[in-house]
């Protein structure tokens, strides 16, 4: 490291050092004066003392300007700007305090804050934006009700919008106007919002259960309403659902989205006045495909379910932000499956576990749920956090059944409502509600990695005797090296070879399906097992764990067909195509012929040719695992040989169920376009028909296939399925299609992004080219995390034989673009890097190469909290 970089190095923060604040704000009046160029806010908060023994008031705020500080409506000289804020010296112990600042949005390029999108104006304060707009007790244990006055010129800003209710507005002599909003419930200042601007707006009317009628108004740009009639329907379908499923009504009289183009989340839960990445919003049959669709319904119930798990109750310090997150996420996974397909949406969210968090677990930022350290608070909104935060969240609710856990819910609000809380006062709630000792479950919160699980069985026919022994392992972490045995819940199934199901049963009592693992290693015995059984184990994924079983292939083709679980059913295929993965990786860096064996396309046959399957589920099975979920199967990555052998499988299964694939193909075809679940699935089973039929030896067949299709689609689905398979095989037609598409859509950001992530996810051995390319493109701006996140995110993180090139390239060309973004919007510069710090993952030549760019990038002046954290894990010897 050199000396420059060690002066400035970044310091840690810690869980165990928590402190409550010296002072607390209750009540905060906000005047904001607003122009892009500059905006005067005018802050006059309520503090009060709660150490009796801190005289001085210690305030966070960044790239702000001060004007004057009153206390008790007196000006007060006693005070010190710090890099980090501003500490007014030998305050009261209770008082007034008026601070004007002045703010620059449209200096604002790490969108924190006030800054300017497109021609509004709007906010982002989690996790601590706030004192980018004026200077405040920044942490989320200080919960205050908020008063917000906005006043701005009408003619660029009719529409000025904050928390809580409108109750006030007027005009001005001088062409400006001013809207008042008061928000009766306290929260913390990450759950402020503020957007001013011209929008059109769709309006609607939701009644709640308690027969209160609540106003719903979602904002869009000019020219987008015919776009946002989706999000209102999933908005009202989350507040419908969250009354039945938790009992959990909305208590205000307003709830607001507002669609922006740029943001660097995906969207924002502030009270009544969500801010959402205009991804998250706006579609039409058009624009938008299925996957789109089902992804603004899980954003839209995500943010509306924060209104009470995370804004009523908060999270006391943001180590604690699974508390809010992944129960979170957990709930808007109940309502996705609730609305759709439960085994569809649970295989999903597998894949994601498996491909990124998995990857996460093996990586330089390995963490557990509920961190015990961070440098920069935005480098830990991640996959772990939130998705293995509701695996957790899961687990918890297997154990305990729906009806203690609504119970151990309801406690929760009880204790907590209005406070910001912590991941044990929830745990705590749950046991408490329950009766069930959760104490070894908590080790989950603080444990990184992923578990292994190693099973073993035995059958003894003369007793009549199945044996299982489990064993739990849970490897190193860079974070942590010792380990403990962790509470697992692993829901297993025993059949019969003639696919009937064995009851569960241990002298004469029966066992739950639910095994409790709380051993490194144990043994389960079951009785009156008539012969050795098939097993089927971690159904629906009942923990976030790797499992290894010497399962044969037969044992696989039989859970694929008679398994009750659609999730052991799909599991099932994905265990035997690893096994041909593994094995053919292995034959191909040994110079062998690689091979696939009838029965396994059989196996794959007989559910094409399902009858009785839904046809979503049989996609997901048909659908061959990407290159980035086949790289967890590796201890060493070899990029290239996964791409070459799940080319071959591809073209094994195009050649032999070539005959098949058409007649499903055909057979699927749905006329109009409808977003019901029956439409959807049989459009994902025809799509990937159509890509198998790609890989086939008859390339012209697949060549007039997807250009009919794509010529002919009426919905985005269909036409952006068949650019994809055009690109991914390499189709002739796929170059005259991508250009099509580009004069179609080149002036609508949103729709662009999935023609930019083609081009960036080509196999084409030029792509890098390409990518460079399109920087240039009209379509693409370094400005808005979208363009970016859809090429250079794609490139680097779906691209794994073009970014991890021999020759280093693809490393060179993200040193380069992170140099750009290390200032500019450091949050996106540290997402874009997690496939350059996991480079003991890959080979000894790739490794080096890794290393040497991201001790370029260490290099760089003023290197941002948010690379450093990652650059530094990641160098670590």
């Amino acid at each position: 490291m050199n000396t420059k970089t060690a002066e400035l190095q970044p310091i840690a923060k810690y869980r165990l050092d928590y402190k409550t604040p010296d002072f607390t704000i209750t009540d905060i009046d906000l005047d904001f004066d607003l122009a892009p160029e500059i905006t005067t806010v005018t802050a006059r908060s309520r503090v009060v003392q709660k150490n009796q023994q801190a005289n001085d008031l210690i305030l966070d705020g960044e790239d702000l300007k001060l004007i004057s500080i009153n206390i008790n409506e007196q000006p007060w000289q006693d005070y010190q700007i710090t890099e980090t804020g501003l500490i007014i010296q030998n305050v009261p112990s209770e008082f007034t305090l008026t601070i004007v600042n002045e703010i620059k949005p449209i200096d604002n390029t790490a969108l924190e804050g006030l800054y300017v999108s497109g021609e509004a104006l709007c906010t982002q304060c989690e996790a601590e934006g706030f004192r980018h707009i004026t200077y405040y007790l920044d942490r989320p244990d200080v919960l205050a009700r908020f008063s917000t006055r906005i006043t701005a010129n009408k003619q660029h800003y009719p529409y000025l919008l904050s928390n809580g209710n409108r109750i006030a507005q007027g005009e001005l002599a001088d062409g400006r106007h001013w809207v008042q909003w008061q928000d009766p419930f306290p929260k913390p200042a990450y759950l402020f919002a503020l957007v001013a601007g011209d929008f059109d707006i769709l309006r609607d009317q939701f009644t709640t259960q308690s027969n209160r009628k609540v106003d719903l108004e979602i904002y869009v740009d000019k020219g987008n309403l015919d776009r946002s009639h989706w999000a209102m329907t999933s908005l009202k379908n989350s507040m419908r659902w969250d009354e039945t499923r938790f009992g959990l009504e909305y208590d205000l009289d307003i709830f607001m989205i507002v669609a922006v183009d740029f943001f660097n989340m995906g969207a924002m839960e502030n009270k009544g006045l969500n801010i959402f990445n205009s991804k998250y919003v706006l579609a039409k049959p058009e624009t938008a495909t299925d996957t789109d669709y089902l992804g603004i319904e899980g954003v839209i119930g995500h943010e509306y379910f924060h209104n009470w798990t995370g804004d009523r109750v908060t999270c006391r310090d943001w180590f604690q932000l699974s508390l809010k997150e992944g129960l979170t996420v957990f709930r808007d996974q109940e309502f996705s499956s609730d609305m759709g397909s439960r085994a569809v949406k649970r295989i999903d969210d597998v894949k994601l576990m498996r491909t990124v968090q998995f990857a996460e677990d093996a990586s330089p930022m390995s963490h557990p749920i509920r961190p015990d350290q961070v440098i920069e608070m935005n480098n830990f909104y991640t996959v772990t956090v939130y998705e293995k935060g509701a695996e957790v969240i899961r687990m918890m609710h297997t154990l305990l059944g729906e009806d203690k856990f609504q119970a151990g819910m309801k406690l929760y609000f009880e204790r907590h409502d209005g406070s910001a809380a912590t991941c044990d006062d929830f745990v705590a709630a749950m046991q408490d509600a329950s009766g069930i000792d959760l104490t070894q479950f908590k080790l989950w919160y603080s444990q990184s990695g992923t578990p292994e699980l190693t099973v073993t069985d035995s059958y003894d026919p003369k007793n009549q005797q199945y044996i299982l022994t489990v064993e739990q392992h849970t490897p190193a972490t860079q974070d942590q090296a010792k380990k403990q045995a962790l509470h697992i819940p692993l829901d297993i199934e025993l059949y019969q070879h003639n696919g009937q199901v064995i009851t569960l049963q241990y002298q004469g009592k029966p066992i739950h399906h639910v095994l409790n693992l709380t051993q490194s290693k144990q043994q389960f015995i079951f009785e009156h097992v008539n012969e050795k059984p098939i097993i089927s184990l971690l159904r629906d994924f009942s923990a976030p764990v790797k499992l290894t079983y010497d399962y044969q292939d037969d044992d696989l083709i039989f859970l694929m067909q008679h398994a009750t679980n659609a999730f052991s059913r799909y599991d099932a295929a994905q265990m035997l195509l690893a096994k041909y993965v593994r094995l053919n990786v292995e034959n191909l860096q040994e110079n062998r012929e690689l091979t696939l064996p009838e029965s396994v396309l059989d196996a794959f046959r007989a559910v094409l040719l399902s009858e009785t399957a839904d046809p979503a589920l049989i996609a997901q099975i048909l659908t061959l695992p990407s290159e980035n979920e086949l790289a967890n199967l590796f201890k060493v990555i070899d990029p290239t040989a996964i791409y070459q052998v799940r080319q071959f499988l591809l073209s094994r299964f195009a050649n032999e169920l070539n005959d098949e694939l058409n007649a499903v193909y055909f057979n699927n075809k749905v006329a109009d376009y409808h977003i019901e679940h029956k439409d959807i699935a049989k459009r994902s089973l025809k799509n990937c028909c159509l890509t198998l039929l790609a890989y086939a030896d008859n390339k012209s067949h697949a060549n007039t296939l997807v250009s009919q299709q794509y010529y002919h689609a009426n919905n985005m689905t269909d036409c952006l399925a068949a650019l994809t398979t055009a690109v991914k095989a390499q189709l002739d037609c796929y170059n005259e299609l991508l250009t099509d598409f580009d004069n179609k859509w080149h002036q609508d950001g949103l729709v662009m992004d999935k023609w930019l992530s083609l081009n960036a996810t080509s196999p084409d051995t030029h792509v890098l080219s390409t990518v460079k390319k399109l920087l240039t493109h009209r379509s693409f701006s370094m400005s808005n995390p979208n363009r970016i996140r859809a090429l250079i995110g794609a490139y680097v993180n779906n691209n794994p034989v073009a970014f991890h090139a021999e020759d280093g390239s693809g490393y060179h060309f993200l040193v380069e673009i992170l140099s750009e973004l290390n200032q500019k919007n450091p949050q996106v510069a540290a997402r874009l890097i997690d496939p350059l710090i996991r480079l003991k993952r890959y080979g000894e030549k790739r490794q080096q190469l890794m290393r040497t760019a991201l001790e370029r990038l260490l290099k760089l002046d003023n290197l941002s909290k948010d690379l450093y954290e990652k650059i530094s894990k990641a160098l670590v010897a």
